[in-house]
């Protein structure tokens, strides 16, 4: 049932002006739909939010797995190097042993050179150690202690070279150290 509006008079202002029932129920559902509009929104903020950090979390994860995969990539070669310094070791041995100087001799030499710099093109790095340094582990393998009048821990001589592939020490320098 409808209320009657009462009408003022005519140069009064109203008091009061009272709705209707149907007024109301507008006015509720004005509200409901303002309440569900800002639910919405915010809503839609988090989600936006949410999306955001996803993206920015992929975006991360590809840049990491690119620099994974170029340090893979760098890396690969590493047992097939590692196989050639033992026919680098054979030459470096062959030609300790040849007494003359002849064409093998130079021979040997111009395929040695030739096999180090094609290693060398692929990051391989000779590790420089020279007699007198203090032992270090990292680069280093100590394969055995003698007696010296060198202070404890000092390399006395080079029994294998050591090799470096990008940075990272493939085979330690094996060295004879001081007690």
């Amino acid at each position: 049932m409808e209320e009657p509006i009462i009408q003022p008079e005519e140069n009064k202002e109203p008091s009061f002006v009272k709705t209707t029932e149907g007024e109301e129920k507008k006015e509720d559902e004005l509200s409901k739909c303002q309440r569900e509009l800002s639910s919405a929104l915010k809503e839609r903020d988090e989600y936006l939010d949410g999306w955001k950090r996803a993206k920015a979390e992929l975006i991360n994860y590809k840049k990491d797995e690119v620099k994974r995969f170029e340090e893979v990539i760098k890396l690969s070669n590493e047992e097939l190097i590692k196989a050639l310094l033992l026919v680098l070791n054979s030459f470096d041995l062959g030609l300790a042993s040849l007494e003359k100087e002849g064409l093998a001799q130079k021979g040997m030499y111009l395929i040695r050179s030739q096999l180090r710099d094609i290693l060398k093109s692929y990051g391989l790095e000779e590790i420089a150690i020279s007699a007198g340094q203090i032992f270090d582990p990292k680069i280093q393998e100590a394969v055995a202690e003698i007696e010296s009048d060198q202070p404890s821990g000092t390399v006395i001589e080079e029994i294998e070279k050591g090799y470096l592939l990008n940075g990272r020490v493939i085979r330690p320098t094996r060295v004879k150290i001081s007690k």
